[in-house]
Order: structure tokens, then sequence, then C-alpha cells
């Protein structure tokens, strides 16, 4: 029988794609600029050892590549899934001055601490230049020995204009694609989908291009909502992306910006991510960032962090809406972040804390009697609106001030409180 191999059986559009000049390849120009850190090296022919820090499909295993060619040295790519300390060694040994092997090392971030240790000396003596690739943050996923021996370049997610431009290079170049003419009639929910991922774009183009069929064919919008008729978000719940849209989410609430604020609860909800850990994220910003100016926030984050608990996704997401809402639109006071920390931060430069005031010890003992342990303490309930004058502060800190009101209409009414019946207490005028 004879095996009809189709086109489409060969390597992928991607591979077929990946660009074989430093001068093709797309999105960074801020390294690859006249004037950029890389371009520098490239022109003066020295290749210093790096990390390459990027999302996925932005071009860091090609860059490596282009880099190998680009200084003629032997290029020893490898991924950290699958290659241990056995390979990295074998390439070390092949090192003669003459020749120096370029390492590649993907995903080097799979590395664990012993492993990347067995890098450090042939990156310090200049044996090997290491090339690694990660999408996590360095900062966190690398031993800073070994971090400090690389220079780190950023790359950067495709734009917009470059995924299009790239999807019409592969139309019009591509051997197989450009063999028979499809028209890109429209791109906006193919640009959408990649998400800045090249590598994403092209396979969901060549999908397209096999699916587009007939004398009228043309690739468009209705095409890619029939091809992927649900859009995935990309969402890591344990790398950079978890991190930068939980930050974004919070920084928008803080600011009191609810349209925001709801866009990113809701790619963190399409992504996946843990709802739990979304609202202890909104429990811990009732407290910090609402605070006093509206304490009835704290509320109602602990009834949502109970209910997400109990119920989960789906029906989890109203209640991260009516909540992230909520606190987006209440009034903001850090007042009782910054008394706790300043507290500490004044117990923390103390050499010797004075002890607790006699008044204010529990007499537990006939020796704590004796001792006068509670005596002059006045019970604050029997005073006028359950409210009595007497020292509280241990001997040497009467007046400090840890808790000053901020500017909100709660916190006004403690503030004009607070002065008439702790004159002590100097507190400062709040910025309005």
């Amino acid at each position: 029988m004879i095996k009809i191999i189709h086109p489409m059986n060969d390597m992928p559009l991607a591979e077929r794609m990946r660009p074989r000049r430093i001068e093709d390849l797309l999105g960074q120009d801020i390294l690859l600029s006249q004037e950029g850190l890389l371009a520098g090296m490239i022109r003066q022919g020295t290749l210093p050892s790096m990390i390459l820090w990027g999302p996925p499909g932005c071009g860091k295993t090609t860059l490596a590549k282009l880099l190998a060619a680009n200084t003629k040295q032997p290029f020893h790519p490898f991924s950290a899934v699958d290659a241990g300390v056995k390979e990295v060694r074998n390439v070390i040994k092949q090192s003669n001055g003459l020749f120096k092997p370029l390492l590649f090392l993907d995903e080097i971030h799979r590395f664990n601490k012993a492993q990347q240790d067995a890098l450090l000396g042939a990156v310090e003596q200049g044996h090997i230049t290491l090339i690694g690739a990660t999408t996590e943050n360095p900062s966190f996923s690398l031993n800073p020995a070994l971090l400090s021996r690389c220079q780190l370049m950023v790359l950067q997610p495709l734009s917009s204009e470059d995924l299009l431009k790239l999807a019409h290079r592969a139309l019009s170049e591509d051997r197989i694609l450009s063999s028979r003419p499809v028209p890109l009639a429209e791109w906006n929910a193919l640009v959408r989908h990649a998400q800045g991922d090249a590598r994403r774009l092209l396979n969901l183009l060549e999908m397209l291009w096999n699916a587009a069929t007939g004398a009228e064919a043309v690739i468009d919008d209705a095409l890619v909502a029939s091809v992927l008729p649900h859009f995935l978000v990309y969402h890591d719940r344990d790398g950079d992306q978890h991190y930068r849209l939980i930050s974004a989410l919070i920084k928008s609430v803080r600011g009191s910006d609810p349209q925001a604020a709801i866009y990113y609860l809701a790619r963190l909800v399409q992504g996946g991510e843990d709802p739990v850990f979304i609202a202890r994220r909104l429990l811990i910003l009732a407290a910090e960032d609402v605070g006093l100016a509206n304490p009835q926030a704290l509320i109602l984050a602990q009834a949502n962090l109970e209910g997400v608990v109990k119920i989960g996704y789906p029906e989890a997401r109203i209640l991260l809406s009516q909540t992230v809402l909520y606190l987006s639109l209440s009034p903001k006071s850090n007042s009782a972040y910054l008394a706790i920390d300043k507290a500490l931060d004044f117990l923390s430069q103390e050499d010797a804390l004075p002890p607790v005031p006699e008044a204010l010890r529990n007499a537990v003992s006939s020796l704590d009697r004796k001792m006068g342990f509670g005596q002059g303490y006045q019970y604050s309930h029997e005073g006028s609106h359950h409210f009595i004058p007497q020292p509280f502060m241990p001997d040497g800190l009467h007046g400090k001030v840890f808790y000053e009101p901020a500017a909100n209409p709660r916190e006004d009414a403690y503030r004009t409180w607070l002065q008439s019946h702790w004159p002590d207490y100097t507190l400062h005028e709040p910025n309005p």
C-alpha cells in the first residue's frame, strides 16, 4: 500500500518560518536596534553568557541560534527538562580555547540548585558561553551566583503589528502556504488569540489555512471562531503571569478603578486562577487599603472568602465580582497598615523595652497584689461615655503617636475624638 504524505505532515509552520537572520526577528527592537545592548555585542563580535527572559513564543530559542551562527561558535542546544549535569559537563570538556562552545539551555529554571551550581565554574572562567532561556522571573528561579555571572536580556511579547506582519510574511513566503493563496481578510481574532506569542499565531494560521477551502476561501474572524470557538487566555498559576495579574487587580482596586479591577479579575477567572487565592488577597486588601475608612469592607471580604471556599467556580466569580466592586468603590485608608508597621519599626530600634505600667498588669496572685499590680487602674466603662482619662503608655512613651487618622469622613471623626480626649497625642493634619 502506498502511503500518501500530506504537505502538512512536513515540519510545523512555526519551525519553517523561524528567522534565518537576526534582522528578520520581530518584536525585540529594544535589544536589536542600533543602540540596543545586543546589537553592540554583535558588532564587537563578543558574546557574554546571558539569560534570555521572556514569555512563550517571543523568540528566545531563535535568538540563541542566530547569535551562535553570528559568532560561529559550536552550538549545543539542550532542554533542562531532559538534560542534566552529565550533558553539561560533556560540552564543557569540548572547550579547547579556540572555539568556545555555546551551551543553550532552554527552560533553565527547571535546573535545581545543584545543577545550576555545576555551571558556575565554566561560566566564570569563560570555558563556555551559556545562554539560558526562561519564562520565569530569574530573580526567583535562578541562583543569585549564576545570575550574577550572566547578562540578563528581557524579551517582550510581540505587538499586534508584529504579529500581523508575521502572518503576512508566512502567507506570502512559506513554500506550502504560498502554494495555495488564501487572503487574510480579517486579523483581529487571529492576533487576539495569539496573545503576543509568535509560535501560537503561526500554529493557528496553519490550522486556518487548512480549514479555508473553496474558490472564495479567506481567513477572517468568523473562520477563527469556527476553528477556535473558545478563547483561551494565557495564564500560569505559579509563574509571572499569576503575580502580574493579581498585582494589577490589587492596584486597580486600591486606585478605585472598578472597570480595570473587573477586567483583571475576569482574566484571572478565565485563566483558571484559584478563587481562594484571589479571595485571600482581597481580604488583605480590605484591611490594608480600605481599612478604617470603611470597616464594613473587611466583613464583606471575610464573607467572600468563606463563600468562595464553600461553592467554588463557576458561581464564585459572582462573589468575587461583588467584593472587587465594593472594595473599588469604598473610600480608602491605609492608616491601620501604617500604624502597626510604625510601631514594629519603633520596637526594632529600641535597645530595652519599658515594662508595662503596674496599674495595667493583671494581679493573678497574692504576690502580684502585694506588689501593687492593678492598683490605680480605673474601669473605663464607669466613666462618662465609657471613658476615663488615665495613662496607658509605658513610662517614657507618653505622647508617642503610631496611628494617624487618614483623610476620610469616618477617620475625620476619629481625629476629632482623639484630639479632644487625648490632647497629649499630637496628630498631624492629613493630606486632603
